[in-house]
């Protein structure tokens, strides 16, 4: 009998697997018109007090969460929408989309949990309910575009960690369908395999064409500053932003059949702004011929009037390219600048924001809070300006001292060779 008891354990706990990472199908619906469909599965591990210390659940969006009409809405203008998905004894899960008329975004996600249902935290000394909430995850896609991720991508929200995995969604739809045209995340293009091996009649060839060099290309040089705006609702700047930008990417190229390493700069003739200015964050959205997009998120501390760049994201699409490339980081720390004041860097500068993408600044001024009379407030410079200032400073202060010594010396010699000579 024992056997048979842990025979059907095992099917037990793997049909509870398998239940607890099933899709599960979400849609805000405004009438008869769908304006957010999200098809994910979702799970947070959740760390939580007991008596006798702390205990950490695994929780999954289950089969039975489902969307909150009265507290979900499609927005209207352009503005905000977001979906409330409710699940459990008191926990819900919301996603909050914006759209800046080209792309939009999962502009945050928030997750409420009731710490008083047992069945999920079982010991818990709190009955208190949790919200954490998180900015932008780099979730975005082109609008008319589906967003896709198989892969599973986990995301620190308020301690918690939440994972999602076979996602599909978009937002600001306009059909009841998810578009057949698909944005594919940067983890899924990761796993997509090298083109098959071809058989021994054409061995030869391949291998003269692979270790053939194809000649460097030319560096794109320094690129042309840019001036960004972004205007708030009474048609004010309430971001300014001028910059030469040079993307460094990599991605598969289609005719050299191999990765490469790119770099591109942006024409700002080419380029238009648009972008939005809240409390707490703004965002500024570059669009170069609807072949590349980047996108800026500012966060403002309220705390410390404190702000700095806290994600960047690419969609690159070229010719080349067997796929669009869809990338970025939601976590960066970069820009550093008090309310009020600009951010100035002269010198080029390096942001590190994927494995497959970096950008390279040039004279980058930029301000995205507290604007006034269209004009940047006082600059507060990066240290590698500053530290090039010092130099000259140093050089010059180095010099006087040797002229000076050289000075002192000399009139201590001449006093020292008049004191040889006696009055006769």
């Amino acid at each position: 009998m024992e056997p048979r008891r842990t025979v059907a354990a095992l099917f037990i706990a793997c049909f509870a697997l398998l239940g607890s990472t099933q899709a599960v199908s979400l849609e805000v619906k405004e009438g008869n018109t769908t304006c957010i469909r999200a098809e994910l599965s979702a799970s947070f591990s959740i760390t939580y007090n007991t008596s006798s210390g702390t205990s950490m659940v695994d929780v999954s969006l289950p089969d039975s969460a489902a969307v909150d009409p009265a507290e979900s809405s499609c927005g209207t203008n352009g503005s905000p929408s977001w979906l409330v998905a409710v699940f459990g004894s008191g926990h819900a899960l919301q996603l909050t989309f914006a759209s800046n008329g080209s792309v939009y975004s999962m502009a945050n996600l928030s997750l409420q949990y009731n710490l008083s249902d047992s069945s999920l935290f079982p010991g818990s000394n709190s009955s208190d309910v949790v919200t954490v909430v998180s900015s932008s995850l780099g979730i975005w896609a082109t609008l008319n575009t589906t967003y896709r991720c198989n892969s599973p991508v986990s995301f620190n929200v308020g301690g918690v960690t939440v994972t999602f995995r076979d996602m599909r969604l978009e937002a600001y739809m306009p059909g009841n369908d998810l578009s057949d045209t698909e944005s594919i995340c940067t983890a899924d293009q990761a796993m997509t395999t090298a083109p098959p091996t071809t058989n021994s009649t054409t061995t030869t060839a391949t291998t003269t064409a692979a270790t053939t060099t194809a000649p460097a290309p030319t560096p794109p040089g320094t690129p042309d500053r840019g001036r960004y705006s972004v205007l708030n609702g009474t048609g004010t700047e309430c971001l300014l932003a001028h910059m030469g930008l040079q993307l460094n990417v990599s991605y598969f190229s289609r005719p050299q059949n191999k990765t490469i390493q790119s770099l591109v700069n942006l024409n700002p003739k080419l380029v238009n702004s648009s972008g939005s200015c809240e409390a707490t964050t703004a965002l500024l959205t570059l669009t170069q011929e609807q072949s590349v997009v980047i996108n800026f998120t500012f966060t403002l501390n309220a705390s410390t009037s404190r702000y700095h760049l806290s994600a960047i994201s690419l969609f690159a699409n070229w010719p080349d390219m067997t796929r669009p490339l869809l990338t970025g980081n939601a976590s960066l720390n970069y820009l550093q600048s008090t309310l009020g004041h600009s951010y100035m860097c002269n010198a080029e500068r390096v942001l590190a924001v994927a494995p497959d993408f970096s950008l390279n600044t040039f004279s980058l001024q930029v301000q995205p809070f507290d604007v006034t009379s269209n004009q940047f407030g006082t600059a507060e410079e990066c240290q590698v300006d500053r530290d090039q200032m010092l130099i000259p400073i140093i050089v010059g202060a180095t010099l006087a001292g040797l002229v000076l010594i050289v000075l002192i010396a000399y009139l201590i010699g001449r006093k020292k060779s008049h004191a040889g000579y006696q009055t006769i």
